[in-house]
């Protein structure tokens, strides 16, 4: 006999278009298939035992989903390598501006897909339309470091932590223009730790300098793009 449970879950939500996860409310079951684009990390929950991966992904339509503190074992967290399609059932949660799933559980399906950047240089100021990217994984070109203060009030090119009280591993943060509007970027260090080429060249930026950056528009009160590279233009 068939069964005539009408019990919805997360795991019997439809699969979503990113229009329809767009337009679904805060708080409502969300189910989804994309590609991993990178990885914030893993760390083990000690109070509820489980591991959590935070996942920045994309699909092939530009639609883009920051999967937060996912179910996930070590090992399996190694096994979600760039390019690795997904199915994640959870929750959308909003926190800053910052829209993403939570409480996710996922499967790994056949596929494979490695997002180009998006240039959105020219919505940067248009907060409406750049918010429409967020999560992308997008260039950004031509701006101009700017000057932030250090605790002694100094300009200094980047920052180690927002508000400066860092050291050498924390997120970077640092100031660039598009001649109008000055933005922050963050090199985020558990996406991009201090090993890393983004990383070092942050640290060798100076106030003047003309960068291309790629990383991915993450919202924080506005966007704050987690950088992954910076080249300097001649």
């Amino acid at each position: 006999a068939e069964s005539t449970e009408s019990t919805t879950s997360e795991e019997e939500v439809a699969v979503m278009t990113y229009e329809e996860y767009a337009a679904a409310e805060i708080d409502t079951a969300v189910c989804v298939e994309a590609y991993v684009q990178a990885k914030q990390g893993w760390w083990f929950d000690d109070k509820t035992q489980q591991g959590k991966a935070t996942i920045y992904t994309q699909d092939e339509n530009g639609g883009a989903y920051f999967i937060y503190e996912m179910v996930c074992t070590e090992d399996e967290y190694n096994t979600l390598v760039v390019g690795t399609k997904i199915k994640v059932a959870g929750y959308k949660a909003e926190w800053s501006g910052e829209i993403e799933i939570i409480d996710a559980t996922y499967e790994i399906l056949e596929g494979n897909y490695v997002a180009q950047a998006t240039d959105v240089t020219a919505l940067l100021g248009n907060a409406e339309e750049l918010i429409k990217k967020q999560n992308v994984f997008a260039a950004f070109k031509g701006l101009t470091v700017v000057a932030k203060k250090d605790a002694n009030g100094a300009d200094v090119a980047f920052l180690y932590s927002w508000d400066g009280s860092g050291q050498d591993g924390s997120d970077l943060y640092f100031d660039v223009t598009d001649g109008t509007n000055t933005y922050t970027f963050t090199v985020e260090s558990y996406l991009c730790d201090k090993t890393t080429d983004v990383y070092a060249a942050v640290k060798t930026l100076n106030i003047g300098d003309k960068v291309n950056m790629e990383g991915f528009l993450y919202w924080y009160n506005g966007a704050n793009p987690h950088i992954t590279k910076v080249e300097v233009v001649k």
